[in-house]
């Protein structure tokens, strides 16, 4: 018998764990007609898919098995502590850490021109002192500074929103590990404006 149980639940996506596997099920969405309702989850999980393939031989990231069914993507569970949950308990000096080698994987994405969509905390997986990135469902391939500063834009208010005590000593601690990047002083520079637009924007 399989144990299966459903561990979250998004607007695209079903996520379950199934025998130590993590099985994504893009849902059917009955506005749309059939065919073309297959067909955008069809294609959206073959490049979700190809997307985790091209990441997991660079950073920690779960290499996900070959397909089963179009809609559904199967991969190894990472079995380790969900760094939105856990960032905050370790004492500063640990959580600079941490975030240096965040930044030095974003790096290594970005070099790859691999766009995450959705750095936040809540899609690192700290285990054995190792960050693991996961879900890259909004993930796609751009060589444009700008995709790459607003990637981590992105991250920068997710740590501000979820670790306010001390998020600015952690984005620093990115960056710091973000230089590895070859690009890193254009998509740093770059952050800014994206940063200066979104204050333009609130006001």
């Amino acid at each position: 018998m399989t144990n299966e149980k459903i561990i979250g639940r998004g607007a695209e996506a079903v996520i379950l764990l199934k025998d130590n596997l993590i099985v994504k099920d893009r849902i059917s969405k009955s506005y749309r007609i059939k065919e073309l309702d297959d067909k955008i989850r069809k294609q959206r999980t073959k490049a979700e898919k190809k997307l985790l393939e091209k990441a997991s031989k660079i950073i920690n990231a779960p290499d996900p098995l070959p397909l089963k069914e179009f809609n559904k993507i199967e991969m190894p569970f990472i079995d380790g502590k969900k760094l939105s949950e856990h960032l905050d308990s370790f004492p500063l000096k640990k959580q600079k850490e941490i975030c240096k080698m965040v930044g030095e994987s974003i790096a290594k994405l970005h070099d790859a021109d691999i766009i995450h969509g959705d750095l936040t905390t809540s899609n690192m997986i700290l285990k054995e002192d190792e960050i693991f990135f996961i879900d890259f469902g909004l993930g796609y391939i751009s060589h444009k500074i700008e995709d790459k500063a607003v990637d981590l834009h992105l991250l920068k208010q997710a740590l501000e929103a979820k670790h306010f005590k001390n998020w600015k000593e952690l984005f620093e601690a990115v960056e710091k590990g973000y230089k590895k990047n070859k690009e890193s002083e254009k998509v740093l520079e770059r952050l800014k404006a994206v940063e200066k637009r979104g204050r333009y924007k609130e006001h």
